[in-house]
This record gives C-alpha cells, structure tokens and sequence, in this order.
C-alpha cells in the first residue's frame, strides 16, 4: 500500500493515544472547554455545564473513530483497491481493537479510566462512517432525516396527548408535530415523482 494511504491514518491512530493521554483527561478539557460552554450558555448550572462537557468529550470519541474508519476505509478502498464492504469491514476491525487497545492504556494513567462504554461510543463512529462508505452519504441523510420526521410526528402527537390529558400547555409542540407530518407528505410526493418514468 503507498505511503499516501496508510500514513493519514497512522498518524491519526498516533494522535488518538496523544488525546487518551493525561492531556486528553476531564480535568485538562475543562479548563477551556467549561469556560468556553459557560459563554455559549451563561444561563446554564454548574451541574449542566459539567454534562455539557460531558457530552462534547462523548461526542469527540464518536468523531475521531469516524474519522479514523474512514481514513483506513480510503486507504483500504483506494490504496489496495479492494471492493467497498471488505475495506470497510477491514477498517472497522482496525479501529475497534484499537479503541479496545486505547481503553486499556488509559487505564494505566492516573488521571484517565478505562470504560467498556467509550469503546462502545468509539465502534459507533467507526460503523457509523464504514456505512455512510458502503451505501453513500445521500441514502444515508435521506434514511436519517425520514426518521427524525417520524420521530418528530409520533413523538409531537405523543407529547400533545399527554399534555392535553395531564393539563400541561404544549407550546411548539402545536406546530413541529403538523410541520413534520406536512415534511413527510412532501417527501412522499417528491419521491414518488422522482420514480414515476420519464416520457
């Protein structure tokens, strides 16, 4: 394989293990992130904030292992020219023994811990790239956003029922359950357009 392929994601692999270091650890992120999410919402609790930050060093784990899959999915795809689910299955073992490796190095710094939960969040952002690789960034938005719209609908009319039925005002709820049911309709007719032959 070139050296263009599997650098890029060797040195992100690298980087990783510099991130799961004591430079990575909650104590470290939050001297600039907490401050940073206290401007973002001067609103915001002591207790929300640290959920905040929390959550932003969650979502970190999920985007560097997306990341790292598809670095080693071009590699694999491009680099070795191998057909798009077995660069993909082979990018996403890579980086599921390697968040599995990274969990039991942080266990030996004193300032970081081991968790079986990161490495579950690490092998979404893999899965979660390797499929976006095999059925393509436009499949996948469609699929996601028709689910956030039913989500939206089902849970909206939900919520509107169960406030109606406990005496609690619904506020927006009144309009995002009918946007997203309008959303929905659209789509369908869109689609259905879309699929009807040209003459």
């Amino acid at each position: 394989m070139p050296l263009k392929y599997w650098l890029p994601p060797a040195l992100w692999m690298a980087v990783i293990m510099v991130l799961s270091s004591d430079v990575g650890s909650a104590e470290h992120t939050g001297r600039w992130l907490v401050p940073l999410l206290r401007l973002l919402a001067p609103s915001a609790t002591p207790t929300q904030l640290d959920a905040l930050h929390g959550l932003v060093r969650k979502a970190g784990h999920l985007t560097e292992y997306a990341m790292l899959a598809a670095l080693w999915y071009r590699a694999f795809a491009r680099g070795r020219h191998l057909t798009p689910r077995a660069a993909a299955t082979i990018a996403f073992a890579i980086c599921l023994v390697w968040a599995i490796l990274d969990e039991a190095r942080q266990s030996l710094e004193p300032s970081r811990t081991a968790s079986i939960k990161d490495v579950a969040i690490d092998a979404i952002g893999a899965l979660l790239a390797m499929l976006v690789a095999i059925l393509g960034w436009r499949w996948v938005v469609d699929r996601t956003t028709t689910l956030l719209l039913w989500m939206a609908l089902v849970g909206g009319v939900a919520f509107v029922i169960l406030n109606v039925l406990t005496g609690v005002p619904s506020g927006l709820l009144w309009l995002t359950a009918p946007l997203a049911a309008t959303l929905l309709l659209a789509r369908s007719i869109y689609s259905r357009r879309q699929a009807r032959p040209r003459s």
